[in-house]
């Protein structure tokens, strides 16, 4: 350990080669970089932008620290939930360090064999999906951590549709070989049946849990040991005779998943030729790229089992900037003809600059802007252009990330992830250099919140640190969304569950001095039409002052149960009877009146609004005329239509021993529960079903007095389903309590 360190001060100083350090540390130069500070790297095939991803709990962020720590990027290692308590580097917060987990996505880099490794380390917590989709979005690989044990949880799979949405490659690694019942051949087979991925073993573990010595690369047929300390001395032996047999079948196995999907291999597989090393590796980066082939390794991250074999294929298999095509959107034509133009990824000043800021985060000097280069360059002091906003930016300081730490940077390039000081923006904003506002790219998906509270501040002098702290962590979460109910004069925070909204009011407490009171979650309940009803509503007022005229008539539809969050407006009129620049304002008030249902004063979702006729008065007719008539319309539409309430659906997995099941199911079922499936292992069972969010509140706590505090739970926002009848009575019910309540108090008023 002290000689890694030496080695990691003295590698800085420009009199010392990789040769010298090799001859007097006897440390292979690969576990420090001899790039200085601020260096920028020129070729772009020496960059890889990856992220690590996975379900709760699976070891990414121990993992990462591994990879830290081999790479001699930081001089020793600590546990997530260490007894030194420091804690790993990338849970940098004091909250995650407390409670055990990563609640906000965290960047740093490392350098392998002269490769710059740009790594996101990812919240596995479904209710902050959010970091994980604004990391995949500007990555280019990714490493998908899988629980030997756990295997393919319902994260995972939440994982990996996001890594399909922004068509990210990925490798797979199957994590805590030590773990007693730890099974990677049936995690594999998940892989296989669950994610539909065409995935084989690269590697073998030589052993399973406290049996687990090391592993065997497959491709070149060697076993490899990590000796103390540490794990850093890998040595290459022989695989065991015992093993050698499987080593075979597996790797023809390997062979074979690759020539399916890969016409170079394919050809050498059918000619029925041994493939050489540099073959099968050169296929599989290939078909990695492609997202044709996941390859599986195996390792221990706790135990230092895995690692350097697995830096090396970050290296040979994920691709750098230049394999991935990223693409842009051209509106110089106008907006109706938006073209994808594709980015060019050399690191040259020649091409425009087209950054985008994919995260915000408060810093010490300021807000830090996180910012993804996808092509051109910018150095300190330019001054960019927000496409948005149209807002013009000067770069006063630029830096490269090491998890809270930072490394001033002079310039950067197509490629690079840094983060910028001082730049008003939003998340999601693209900024480009003068000349190219035209340019913009596409926005993340953020997928809308499910659950709501109440929150104040406990005392009234907090006020306005409870209002700072609000508006900057709404600013930097876009998942995140607090609003005043004017009705029931309280401020409603709405998040991605109750653990989501826990942690923002204890930032507040600790960040603002601002202790905060939270109220019963109120659930994103939805009002929707059961049948299509047709509407014919005329505005009229010519009483006094300037007359108002404005006549609309059609029908609103349900959509389908795919659609059923969204509010759809067709115009279908022909002629002049609504002159068109009215139409905008009609739509204007129909989702106006959309806002507050007639039901239970919920938003209005699922249906498909169309205009198929109207009337108007050549003076007076005007916007504001038929907004009014839109908006009269549709609470017409509310009086005389037939509604429903929607509720949301969690799909819920719950993992706990066997002898607990038949009251884990009882539970559930109370709970209307929908079963899908079920799955046992090594003693656990895991059941996965579908369960209303409004009957999930504290379950935590049933689950674990159901199963002795061993039994734990995920869940995940689903689609939107009509809720039963109880449910719909009970809070139409409450709606009329509230609404008499209301009115007393403003008869006591008057």
């Amino acid at each position: 350990m002290l000689i890694l360190k030496c080695a990691k001060v003295f590698c800085r100083h420009p009199f010392f080669s990789n040769s010298l350090l090799e001859k007097v540390f006897s440390v292979p130069s690969v576990f420090y970089s001899t790039r200085k500070a601020g260096e920028v790297i020129e070729d772009v095939r020496r960059i890889r932008n990856i992220g690590i991803s996975a379900h709760i709990d699976s070891g990414k962020t121990t993992l990462t620290e591994r990879l830290l720590f081999y790479t001699g990027r930081v001089g020793e290692m600590h546990e997530v939930k260490g007894k030194d308590l420091v804690g790993a580097k990338m849970d940098f917060m004091e909250l995650e360090r407390q409670r055990g987990i990563t609640i906000q996505s965290a960047a740093t880099y490392i350098d392998w064999k002269d490769i710059n490794i740009n790594i996101i380390d990812t919240p596995g917590h479904v209710d902050f999906t959010v970091e994980v989709e604004r990391a995949l979005r500007v990555l280019d690989g990714a490493i998908l951590v899988l629980c030997a044990v756990g295997g393919v949880q319902s994260q995972t799979l939440t994982v990996n549709r996001q890594m399909k949405r922004y068509s990210v490659p990925c490798m797979a690694f199957i994590n805590k070989l030590d773990r007693l019942g730890s099974n990677p051949y049936r995690v594999l087979s998940q892989i296989r049946s669950k994610l539909n991925h065409n995935a084989a073993f690269v590697q073998l573990p030589i052993g399973l849990e406290g049996q687990n010595k090391g592993l065997i690369d497959l491709i070149k047929r060697k076993a490899i040991y990590f000796k103390e300390p540490h794990g850093l001395t890998v040595v290459e032996e022989e695989v065991p005779e015992d093993m050698r047999s499987e080593m075979e079948d597996r790797r023809q196995e390997l062979i074979e998943a690759v020539a399916n999907v890969d016409e170079t291999l394919g050809e050498i597989f059918l000619e029925e030729r041994s493939p050489t090393e540099e073959e099968i590796m050169a296929a599989i980066r290939r078909t990695c790229i492609k997202r044709a082939f996941t390859p599986v390794f195996v390792g221990t991250a706790l135990k230092n089992k895995g690692i350097q074999p697995l830096l090396d294929s970050i290296v040979e298999y994920l691709p750098n900037p230049s394999e991935v095509p990223n693409y842009c959107l051209d509106n110089s034509a106008g907006e109706d003809k938006i073209e994808k133009v594709l980015l060019n990824p050399e690191r040259s000043y020649e091409n425009p600059f087209v950054g985008l800021a994919f995260k915000l985060e408060a810093g010490r000097f300021g807000q830090l802007t996180y910012m993804r280069i996808y092509q051109g360059g910018m150095t300190k002091g330019d001054s960019i252009f927000n496409t948005r906003t149209g807002k013009k930016v000067k770069i006063s300081r630029l830096v490269r990330m090491h998890a809270d730490e930072m490394e001033e940077v002079s310039e950067v390039f197509a490629g690079d992830i840094c983060a910028l000081f001082g730049v008003d923006c939003a998340s999601g904003d693209t900024f480009v250099n003068k000349g190219n506002t035209h340019l913009s790219m596409e926005s993340m998906y953020c997928p809308d919140p499910v659950i709501s509270m109440s929150i104040k501040p406990a005392k009234q002098q907090d006020s306005d640190n409870f209002s700072k702290g609000i508006a900057r962590f709404t600013k930097e979460d876009p998942t995140f969304r607090v609003y005043y109910d004017v009705d029931n004069k309280e401020t409603i925070a709405s998040g991605m569950g109750e653990l989501h909204l826990d942690i923002y009011a204890q930032r507040l407490e600790r960040e603002y001095n601002t202790k905060c009171v939270l109220g019963k979650p109120k659930v994103a309940f939805r009002e929707s039409l059961i049948q299509p009803c047709e509407y014919d509503y005329l505005h009229k007022k010519q009483s006094g002052g300037r007359g108002e005229y404005g006549r609309i008539i059609g029908a609103i539809e349900p959509l389908s149960a795919e659609s059923n969050t969204k509010i759809e407006f067709v115009d279908e009129t022909t002629g002049t009877n609504i002159p068109k620049q009215f139409i905008p304002a009609i739509e204007r008030g129909m989702r106006k009146a959309c806002e507050k249902g007639s039901l239970t004063g919920h938003k209005v979702a699922g249906i498909r609004v169309r205009l198929l006729d109207g009337g108007h008065h050549p003076v007076d007719s005007s916007e504001h005329a038929f907004m009014t008539a839109g908006e009269m319309a549709m609470k017409e539409v509310f009086a005389d239509g037939i509604w429903n309430i929607l509720e949301p659906v969690m799909f819920v997995e719950v993992n706990a021993p066997q002898e607990f099941q038949g009251q884990v199911m009882a539970g559930l079922t109370k709970r209307h529960a929908v079963f899908s499936g079920s799955d046992a292992n090594e003693g656990y069972f895991s059941i996965y079903c579908e369960v209303p969010l409004n009957d999930m509140f504290g379950y935590a706590s049933e689950l674990r007095s159901q199963t002795q505090g061993k039994g734990e739970f995920t869940m995940e926002y689903s689609k939107y389903c009509p809720a039963l009848p109880d449910t719909q009575e009970e809070l139409v019910r409450q709606a009329a309590l509230e609404r008499e309540g209301t009115q007393d108090k403003k008869r006591k008023k008057n």
